[in-house]
């Protein structure tokens, strides 16, 4: 694909806008047109019963008009592609060089016969003219499904769409072009992640990189065709207890197909076999066999529209068509729907006998775009227990609607705030074809998905129960030091098969021993994956990246996961032989301090002259990211309280009383102040017996390292400066010790090991190309277990806290903040005192 005046990037710009500018124009008119209002409405109400969702219907129309949007946008890139590169015989909405000219030419004639018709009805003749040249391409405009039949834009958006597919430049060349000998539809991937910033956040669109899919498929599709061939029976037993047998043929799926990386891998992959398996057949029937081989499913109706329209245009290319009108129909069976709830054998909640209203329960009730029903009846797809190969990379992200987060804790791994990681672990392997006691005939699971379960809480059960005790992990890679492009979040692939583990079998690990050092021009050529790939197969291998380990089923049986390699599983196994741990020795508090609810309203940097005015209350207030070094930099904020108990005084003042509706309006576990027993005027959450506490241990939550801080001025911290408090009477001396062992750097060790790797900030944000740069989750509940000495360093810690104490009586802030003028001679000679110190080469710097 060529695009001139910015190339590919240039499109995806443009597109996006498209999709914004269709996304307003459909909004209004799905209020103002009754018959769009009353279908959406009606459809909402439905599904709301249904449980299907909790979102508003506002939030829901919303995202329901960008699908709509995108179906627009993305038919007419279909018919550009097409008519750009010969598979259509005539110009509908555009060409290149002389085909614009008859592509204008075209529906002047159209309008000309039809002169009530206008720029709109032209583009839906587009899209019927092109799904009527193969009943394949019937499918990608089905008028039953497709979003893009839900709302009509306006003749006024239409025709700006329309225009916008015949700019051309200066040179009075098309400014975007299709254009492409080998028909490659790579772009569409890229587009299908980038076409709608809502989307994204919404369904958390990522593409599997080439690299990456490959590699899952060499460890899933090419053990399963050796074992099970390509012709394999599976028998299922229908919902009515009957016995079937499926027809004859491998079956692989991805059910968050995405763009169709996976889909694409697969079917290239099955096609040579078949050809190396039945030469006398014709290219056809051997594309036949193996789309029929291939499923898909995806939530994202318009993820789907790509990943079929790229089996279309791979079909066409495996062949040697040009044409499509001459191509026979053939089948690909990608749907839309939740791979979570649908398909036959899907997890089930106890309650799915009671009905709605409406008559409809959460399993029988599909969206418009949803056609995974059909799929189901037409090729069994989405059965449990049917996949020869189940791949994916499934969506990271933890769900919004509160309605779909019950709905998925119908998978029993589900706990605590889940990510989208975990269920579909269990799905995937659900799907796969299950065997008793025996690795024979057991479907192959690949998958790369979020890290995050390994150290966070809600991965326990998915370790210790799912994974432990149903299926057998073949493969644990870690891929967290590898770079993945777009894949922020660190990420791990797993390779299994659907049986019960034997007690004896082990597990090939690739454990992580350094992080790319920069960021490569070509990623499959980065050190660490390169180190993944040679050395995958070479257990007892090691590098300078990685280390490769036949490790027994106990050392991964328990949670949390550590897959750090060069030797720091034995080092952590050698600080847990500790006799104590942190939680035994203080009694277990350990959390936050107060939650404010608006820090508009209470916070300042410093106290400013309307509190002084006022004679304010106010205390010394610490967040997470001013702890460093043995020291707190903190700023105020307002303290409605008198003796224990809120001053309601303080409510008709000028402190709080503009800000009255806000925080009445102010929501904690979905109850205002008030509804909770408090005044309106109050933090939204405050601990008093940490406030009460004269000696409190303060920590970053968030941080490239591990820094505790003394905190004896009865101050406050808010949720990313958790504390840690002593048991009442204890000495400052008892602190002093503890923070010394805290601030180690065997407890950063340690605590790397043990809490989530919270990876790059941002949406491809770039490889953070230190380890130093990473930031780690310290959270109350892993501090609770970390192994404490008998001994603990009270002269060290005594010494360092000095030390970082009085190097702070030098910093530029402590000069600015005294009484006299911060002069150039007094910031130099500051910096001098502070260079002559001890404490200057001795007090600590991060770990």
């Amino acid at each position: 694909m060529s695009a001139r005046n910015g190339g590919q990037d240039g499109l995806l710009k443009d597109l996006r806008k498209q999709v914004t500018l269709l996304e307003d124009d459909l909004r209004a008119r799905s209020e103002s047109v009754e018959e769009y209002r009353d279908r959406l409405t009606g459809e909402y109400t439905r599904a709301y019963a249904a449980d299907r969702t909790a979102a508003t219907y506002e939030s829901w129309r919303d995202e329901r008009v960008t699908q709509v949007a995108a179906a627009w946008v993305l038919g007419c890139v279909f018919v550009r592609f097409c008519e750009d590169n010969g598979l259509i015989e005539r110009a509908w909405l555009a060409g290149v060089g002389e085909r614009l000219k008859d592509a204008e030419d075209h529906d002047a004639a159209f309008f000309a016969a039809k002169p009530e018709k206008n720029d709109r009805d032209w583009i839906v003749a587009a899209f019927e003219h092109l799904a009527g040249t193969n009943p394949t391409v019937a499918g990608l405009f089905d008028r039953r499904h497709n979003p893009l039949w839900e709302i009509a834009p306006s003749y006024e958006a239409a025709t700006a769409l329309l225009k916008f597919w015949r700019r051309v430049d200066s040179d009075g060349e098309l400014i975007h072009s299709f254009v492409d000998d080998d028909l490659d539809t790579r772009f569409l991937g890229d587009l299908y992640q980038d076409l709608s910033e809502h989307a994204r956040k919404t369904y958390a669109l990522l593409q599997t990189p080439v690299f990456v899919e490959e590699f899952i498929l060499d460890l899933t599709l090419e053990p399963a065709v050796e074992e099970f061939g390509l012709e394999p029976v599976v028998k299922i037993r229908d919902g009515h207890g009957v016995d079937r047998e499926l027809p004859a043929g491998l079956r692989t799926i991805d059910p968050a197909c995405g763009s169709g990386h996976f889909l694409l891998g697969l079917f290239e992959r099955l096609l040579a076999k078949w050809r190396d398996e039945d030469k006398s057949a014709d290219d056809w029937t051997l594309i036949r066999r193996a789309l029929n081989a291939v499923h898909g499913c995806d939530k994202n109706p318009f993820a789907v529209s790509i990943a079929r329209f790229r089996l279309l245009i791979a079909a066409l290319k495996a062949a040697g068509a040009r044409r499509l009108d001459t191509a026979p129909g053939f089948p690909i069976n990608v749907a839309v729907g939740d791979s979570l709830i649908h398909g036959r054998g899907a997890p089930r909640r106890e309650s799915e006998a009671m009905f709605s209203l409406s008559g409809e329960t959460l399993e029988t009730f599909f969206y418009r775009p949803e056609d995974i029903g059909e799929y189901a009846e037409r090729c069994d797809l989405m059965t449990r227990d049917t996949y020869h190969v189940v791949v994916g990379n499934p969506p990271y992200i933890t769900v919004k609607d509160k309605q779909e987060n019950l709905n998925y804790r119908v998978y029993e791994s589900c706990s605590g705030k889940y990510a989208l990681s975990v269920p579909f672990a269990e799905r995937l392997f659900q799907l796969a074809v299950r065997t008793s006691g025996s690795d024979r005939d057991a479907g192959f699971v690949g998958q790369i998905t979020a890290n995050s379960f390994m150290k966070r809480e809600f991965g326990k059960k998915l370790i210790e129960e799912f994974f432990r005790l149903k299926v057998h992990l073949t493969h644990i890679i870690d891929t967290s030091g590898a770079y993945i492009p777009g894949h922020g979040t660190p990420a791990v692939i797993l390779v299994g098969r659907n049986y019960v583990p034997r007690p004896d079998e082990r597990i090939r690990a690739a454990l992580g021993v350094r992080g790319e050092p920069s960021q490569p021009k070509d990623a499959a050529e980065g050190l660490v994956w390169k180190a993944i790939v040679g050395q995958l197969h070479r257990p007892g291998s090691e590098s300078e990246w990685i280390s490769v380990t036949e490790a027994g089923r106990d050392n991964f049986s328990s949670y949390p996961w550590s897959l750090s390699g060069g030797g720091a599983g034995g080092v952590v196994a050698a600080l847990e032989k500790m006799p104590a741990t942190l939680g035994r020795r203080i009694g277990g508090t350990i959390g936050f301090h107060v939650v404010l609810g608006d820090d508009d309203v209470y916070v300042a940097n410093e106290v400013p002259p309307t509190w002084k005015q006022l004679n304010a209350p106010y205390k010394s207030f610490t967040t997470g990211d001013g702890v460093r070094d043995w020291r707190a930099s903190s700023s105020v904020a307002l303290w409605p309280y008198k003796d224990k108990a809120a001053d309601n005084s303080l409510q008709d003042n000028q402190l709080f009383w503009p800000y009255r509706t806000g925080l009445r309006n102010g929501l904690a576990f979905g109850k205002t102040r008030e509804q909770r027993g408090m005044s309106w005027h109050e933090h939204t959450m405050l601990s008093w017996p940490r406030t009460a506490s004269p000696l409190l241990i303060t920590f970053a939550c968030v941080s490239t390292h591990n820094h505790f801080v003394l905190s004896k001025d009865h101050r406050l911290h808010n949720r990313h400066a958790p504390v840690i408090k002593l048991p009442e009477g204890s000495s400052e001396s008892e602190h002093l010790e503890l923070m010394a062992v805290l601030n180690s750097s065997a407890a950063c060790f340690w605590l790397k090991q043990v809490c989530h790797n919270k990876g790059n900030e941002g949406y491809q944000s770039g490889i953070k190309t230190e380890m130093w740069e990473r930031f780690y989750e310290f959270t109350g509940t892993k501090l609770q277990e970390f192994p404490l000495p008998v001994q603990l360093p009270l002269s060290l810690g005594r010494a360092l806290d000095t030390l970082a104490q009085k190097l702070a009586t030098h910093e530029p802030y402590a000069v600015c903040a005294a009484d006299e003028p911060p002069t150039r001679a007094r910031l130099d000679a500051a910096r001098e005192e502070g260079a002559d110190s001890p404490a200057h080469d001795r007090a600590p710097r991060g770990a």
